[in-house]
């Protein structure tokens, strides 16, 4: 039998990389959730070769103190749980204090800072023990973090990536999950110096129905219905496609519980079950859909990637949703609308 030895850190921290870093479009998603996180009212965000290059994350948030940055680069560190009791009531994207530690382990980061107190400092990923990593740099209000050469000390793992067009697919995925999620939050994000989403704050329900079908197309706001509905501390709104708008493909469902985007078999099989008697078998709805109830009723804490959850009560979560959607199919009633020229 072979000797049992502790792993050195840095494979340690490789390792465990591989539980939040798949690809480029991962570490988008990581440093977007920190940035909203953080308050921001804008997002930057520029990649380079499918991200696999360069990766830029800039947001106009709270930025972290200069005594923070140390351990914001540390695995297991946090600002947004504090005890076990925290996991019970969790309001944040992000709360395992992994992310940063993870894509430093595996890429060239840079992270520069300002808390709002005038001084901005820059640390770079790999140097943390040392206090002469910090310098300090000209930088306004927010964050911003700079990865380079992803997975360049682990060739294995970017060979497995796919060519430079599907990654960047995956990243805008990544971030038009995270835009339909924060309509209080602008945009942009920029692949190879050519822009490719640009979108401003959505105050107003026009505003809304605006960036949705800047993100999911025309055709499915033109083809939709709004639902909103309350129920014993649960609120479900948003947009559902009309029969008439049945995809080969479940490519068009969104579906957000407190602002976190998540798959889930409950809310899966209750929209299949409202739109079981509209639509032809084998054929899929296309929804954009909010549901809001108490963070105590739902554990997130329970993938690496937190795009997953458990309700306490899944029956009555499944119950709201489906009855939500069938009351609003069975209520519509076309309209025809008359074309003047």
């Amino acid at each position: 039998m072979a000797a049992i030895r502790v792993l050195t850190r840095q494979l340690a921290d490789q390792i465990a990389a591989g539980e939040v870093v798949e690809r480029p479009s991962s570490v988008v998603k990581e440093l977007i959730e920190n940035s909203l996180d953080s308050h921001a009212s804008l997002v930057e965000v520029e990649t380079e070769q499918g991200g696999v290059k360069f990766i830029k994350v800039r947001d106009d948030g709270d930025g972290i103190e200069k005594e923070d940055l140390l351990l914001a680069l540390s695995r297991h560190a946090t600002s947004k749980i504090s005890g076990l009791s925290d996991l019970d009531n969790i309001k944040t994207l992000g709360f395992r204090g992994e992310a940063l530690a993870s894509i430093a382990s595996v890429s060239h980061l840079t992270l520069t800072s300002n808390a709002g107190s005038g001084q901005a400092w820059q640390i770079v990923g790999g140097q943390r023990e040392c206090d002469q990593a910090l310098f300090p740099v000209a930088h306004p209000s927010g964050t911003m973090i700079e990865v380079r050469e992803l997975f360049y000390n682990t060739p294995a793992r970017r060979k497995f990536l796919k060519r430079e067009l599907t990654e960047c697919k995956h990243i805008d995925n990544s971030i038009k999950k995270l835009a339909l999620s924060r309509f209080d939050v602008s945009f942009t994000v920029t692949h190879n110096r050519r822009i490719r989403f640009k979108l401003r704050i959505a105050s107003s329900h026009e505003d809304k129905e605006r960036r949705i079908a800047d993100l999911c197309g025309i055709p499915f706001i033109q083809d939709s219905l709004y639902v909103d509905n309350d129920r014993g501390g649960m609120r479900l709104w948003g947009w559902i496609s009309l029969p008439t708008l049945s995809r080969s493909q479940p490519d068009l469902q969104y579906f957000f519980v407190n602002g976190r985007s998540v798959r889930d078999k409950v809310v899966s099989h209750a929209v299949r079950q409202a739109y079981k008697d509209v639509i032809y078998s084998g054929r899929n709805s296309a929804f954009v859909l909010y549901l809001e109830i108490s963070s105590a009723d739902v554990d997130v804490n329970v993938h690496p990637s937190k795009s997953e959850v458990r309700f306490r009560e899944s029956r009555a979560i499944h119950g709201f949703i489906c009855q939500t959607l069938q009351q609003a199919l069975a209520d519509f009633r076309p309209v025809n609308k008359s074309v003047t020229s």
